[in-house]
Parts: structure tokens; sequence; C-alpha cells
């Protein structure tokens, strides 16, 4: 299907890309959508919206439903990374949000500071991410997490020092973990800005 074409079937675009209720899917981007809004992210509160008021997939999920064949490989890494992961709910949110915060990713900011809220961080705590440092209130494991980070974003690699420091503090899972979310996270950054996805209505970009 060519873009006029797809454009023409969802009628409303979103960013760069049409905008789809679920009525307008076709049977394996259904698949996705279903994946993503009845799966392991819809378990529990939601801390924020996965789909607008018309059903139509938010963020990076929307992206998603592009190649629907990959798109499901790829909400499976992610609801891998964010419930599978042998980080606690609280550190993990702190990578994602270190990420957000040097990627300045409006949409993964929006997503997960609330996702952190829910999970241990503060409104202080929150602020000093977002300005690019670690609150002192952060344990010696949380901030290591943060550094991994850091290293892995600007750098794409670990120096021989922090790396053993994670292997020593993190262990080798959780620090593959960290790796792993990088990478995930990243790409839906990448995703994010290459389509021009807006945040949900009456939201205000947190780095303007």
């Amino acid at each position: 299907m060519t873009p006029s074409e797809d454009e023409a079937r969802g009628g409303v675009m979103h960013g760069r890309l049409p905008w789809y209720s679920p009525s307008e899917l076709t049977e394996s981007q259904y698949e996705v959508y279903e994946a993503i809004v009845l799966g392991a992210r819809s378990r529990g509160p939601q801390a924020f919206r996965l789909v607008d008021d018309e059903g139509r997939l938010e963020g990076p999920f929307n992206a998603m439903l592009v190649n629907p064949k990959v798109a499901m490989s790829v909400q499976a890494v992610g609801a891998a990374v964010r419930f599978e992961s042998l980080l606690s709910d609280r550190t993990r949110e702190i990578a994602i949000l270190r990420l957000a915060s040097l990627e300045q990713c409006d949409f993964e900011w929006y997503a997960h500071e609330r996702v952190g809220l829910k999970n241990g961080l503060t409104e202080e705590e929150l602020g000093i991410l977002k300005r690019g440092s670690f609150p002192s209130t952060f344990d010696p494991e949380e901030v290591l997490v943060g550094e991994v980070v850091t290293s892995l974003q600007s750098t794409r690699a670990l120096g021989d020092e922090l790396f053993s420091k994670a292997l020593e503090i993190l262990g080798l899972t959780k620090l593959a973990d960290v790796i792993t979310l990088v990478g995930y996270y990243q790409l839906l950054s990448l995703s994010v800005k290459a389509w021009h996805v807006p945040l949900p209505a009456g939201e205000v970009s947190p780095f303007a």
C-alpha cells in the first residue's frame, strides 16, 4: 500500500502518519493493536493513556502499525523491558526518564514521569532528573544505572571502569536489562521524532 493510499484509508493524520481508529485497521494491524491495549501494558491502573477518546493509539504505538509484522516483535520487547526486567520498578523508571531527558523526548517523559510517580519517584526528584542531574535521594544503584544510561546514550559504549562497577553492583542480568532498555527506548525516541508524533491533546512539551 502506498503512503497516499494509506492516508486515504485512515483519513486523519497524526504527525506524519495516518491515525487509525480501530475499525480502520487491517487484520494484522489489529493484532498489534490488541497486543498493546489488552496486553501487559493494560494491567492495573493506567498512568498514561495508550489510546485517545476514539480508540486511536497514542505516541510511538501508532507508528508501529506501519509494519505490523515487525511491530509485533517490537511491542513484545517493550513489554518485556517494562514487566520482565530484574530492575525494580523505580530503578527502571529512573533509567527511562534519564534517557528521555538526554534525548529530549517529549512523549517518553510525558508518559514515564507519570509511571515514575506511581513507582516511588517524587516531584522534586523528577524535576532534578529533567534538568539533567541525579537527586541526592537516589541510592548508589539508582545513580549507577543513571550513569550507565548516560554513557550508553552519549558514547554508545561503556568504559572499562564503569562496566566493571556496573557488573559488580548490578550483576550480569540487570546490566543486560539496562542495555536492552536503552536500545528499546532510543528506538521509540527515534520513531517519535522521525514521524513528528505529537503529544496527546492538551499536553505541553516538558522540554519547551
